[in-house]
């Protein structure tokens, strides 16, 4: 009964943490949304036609980013025990995944001016580049509080 119990409590924990992470995700999109809608002072005609392709891309790249994360922890945990050939060929993989990454921005770069005036497309790759930074500044500011707080569960625990 008590495992049972237990069992029970970790998959509502379980599926609290996943909400929360859901909640966070859906909330980070929307200010993407708004963030890049902004910037590109889009047309409710020009983001219908533009959020699909953008989306779409992001889903490759997150794809090409999986695979690249993934070769990167397989060297990580093995690379003392990888024959040169693995590391060859964990190298070309990697370089593969960097073209074919190019090859989406430029293949997308034509979808993106078939949906959007040349300025909106400028526009787009300034403000991706203006989002990570925001985003990166965001994470720097709010380092010292987690910083602080890891310090005194340090002096906690000695």
């Amino acid at each position: 009964m008590k495992k049972g119990l237990t069992i029970i409590i970790g998959l509502f924990f379980s599926w609290g943490l996943l909400n929360a992470q859901n909640q966070a995700m859906e909330r980070l999109n929307a200010y993407k949304v708004a963030f890049f809608t902004k910037r590109l002072n889009l047309t409710t005609q020009e983001a219908q036609r533009f959020w699909p392709v953008y989306n779409e891309l992001q889903d490759m790249k997150l794809a090409v980013q999986q695979e690249r994360a993934k070769i990167f922890r397989e060297i990580n945990q093995n690379e003392l025990n990888m024959s040169e050939k693995e590391l060859i060929s964990a190298g070309d993989r990697l370089i593969e995944l960097d073209l074919k990454e190019a090859e989406l921005n430029a293949s997308y770069h034509k979808k993106f001016r078939e949906v959007l005036s040349p300025l909106k497309v400028v526009r787009l790759y300034q403000a991706e580049n203006q989002y990570r930074l925001q985003l990166l500044n965001e994470l720097r500011e709010n380092a010292p509080v987690r910083n602080n707080i890891q310090q005194q569960r340090q002096l906690r625990n000695n």
